[in-house]
């Protein structure tokens, strides 16, 4: 087992990604094509109405559940 710390460890090349950029906000609304993509679900009539019902009750926030 190793004894040194995780920025002893590190290569010089290799960095931490900011918080802040790790999480970001859609930059326009959010579709339905959006949503089932996220979900990871091929787009479907079917997955495209599940989306948007998610839509219309839970706002652009769905995603967020689905995206860091």
């Amino acid at each position: 087992m190793s004894s040194s710390t995780p920025e002893e460890s590190r290569s010089i090349d290799d960095h931490c990604t900011p918080d802040a950029l790790l999480h970001t906000a859609p930059a326009r609304d959010v579709t339905p094509e959006d949503l089932v993509m996220a979900a990871g679900r091929d787009v479907t009539p079917k997955t495209l109405d599940w989306a948007r019902r998610k839509l219309e009750t839970e706002g652009s926030a769905a995603i967020e559940k689905l995206l860091p």
